[in-house]
């Protein structure tokens, strides 16, 4: 067996044998994985489907609902895209919006940047806009060699999916360190104050990061609310040619997912595992996180609304507002809180989520 082709260890299905060879460095480029939900409202820079954030530069007055959406290319195998509908209008941008995802440096080691071996990549993905006009994509290296591209992609017909292919150098001068820390980011602007991000010609080939060189032309998809942008099939990879988008088995792509973000109890009746009283209305559970190891140790999430989390122990219920944690590292973590109601020590109970509003969901995203 080809080492490319060897599956995950642990996941349920045998990747290899549906001919995937993770050539595709990036993850959820289908947009079928939504832990976090499938419509969001952000004011903010906040991450929307999996592996994907909005980012705002500056204080921009455009604003978005990004959802989860079925229109997607015909014949192509989609599922899902992604859908930025215009709420807020800016005519002008006076800042700047952007779709990213980050990449980790040990996961890029085979592009050999900083060397004259560097590889080439393509990007390819689907896009679809009721504007038609000049956008931009670019690509930012952030182990500390600041250094980026930017190369300009054509919606032609409105309304209509097309497919676009953008193929780019690799650098030779800057290094990419192999570690589990964001070393590329990959970007789509919607947005972008000429002022400051368009008053030199568009840096088309790697160089040291240039604000004024990085989204020359964009179209400014927030000046009506009107508007509407997707994207789907999103597949970056080594080579000058891009090749058929790579389709993982659903679980698969869940598991690569849940490196950067798991979520636990989202709503009602999601359940725990056990816990056990420490020390009256003290209780402790310990979490093995769902992939063998998160990217980092990561952060635990928690809503905090009275009685989100309920617990159970002989036959009586006991609520608790919030959740606390505690030795948290990449493989799980202790979960434990205050119940508004004791227990004998040592008593086990079982937990659940007692709301909608009940979260709970660990955070080791770029």
């Amino acid at each position: 067996m080809a080492l490319s082709t060897i599956p995950f260890s642990g996941l349920g299905a045998d990747a290899s044998n549906q001919g995937v060879n993770f050539r595709n460095l990036i993850i959820n480029g289908d947009m079928s994985i939504a832990q976090r939900g499938t419509s969001f409202s952000p004011t903010g820079d906040a991450y929307v489907l999996d592996r994907f954030k909005l980012d705002y530069a500056g204080s921009p007055a455009v604003r978005y609902t990004i959802t989860q959406d079925t229109d997607v290319p015909t014949g192509q195998g989609f599922a899902k895209s992604m859908k930025f509908d215009v709420t807020t209008a800016e005519a002008s941008p006076s800042a700047t919006t952007r779709l990213w995802t980050r990449l980790e440096g040990q996961n890029l080691q085979q592009l050999k940047y900083g060397t004259s071996n560097a590889e080439s990549l393509t990007l390819s993905f689907w896009v679809k806009s009721n504007l038609t006009g000049t956008f931009i994509f670019w690509l930012y290296q952030e182990d500390g060699s600041n250094r980026s591209i930017s190369k300009s992609y054509t919606i032609n017909s409105a309304n209509t999916w097309e497919k676009k292919t953008i193929t780019i150098d690799g650098d030779t001068s800057g290094q990419i360190d192999n570690d589990n820390g964001s070393a590329l980011r990959v970007v789509w602007f919607l947005t972008a104050d000429q002022s400051a991000y368009g008053t030199s010609s568009l840096q088309t080939s790697w160089g040291s990061y240039d604000s004024t060189a990085v989204a020359t032309g964009q179209t400014n998809v927030g000046s009506s609310t009107s508007n509407e942008w997707y994207i789907t099939g999103i597949q970056l990879e080594v080579g000058t040619s891009a090749s058929d988008f790579e389709f993982l088995p659903y679980d698969v792509n869940l598991q690569r997912c849940m490196r950067y973000y798991q979520l636990l109890i989202d709503g009602d009746d999601q359940s725990f595992e056990n816990f056990t009283s420490y020390n009256g209305a003290s209780i402790y559970s310990s979490h093995r996180f769902n992939v063998t190891e998160m990217r980092a140790a990561p952060t635990g999430i928690t809503s905090n609304n009275t009685n989100d989390f309920a617990f159970y122990s002989e036959s009586n219920a006991h609520f608790a507002p919030t959740l606390s944690f505690s030795n948290i590292y990449e493989k799980g973590s202790w979960i434990y809180c205050t119940m508004t109601s004791s227990v004998t020590h040592g008593s086990a109970l079982f937990g659940k989520g007692n709301a909608s509003t009940a979260l709970c969901a660990f955070d080791a995203e770029l």
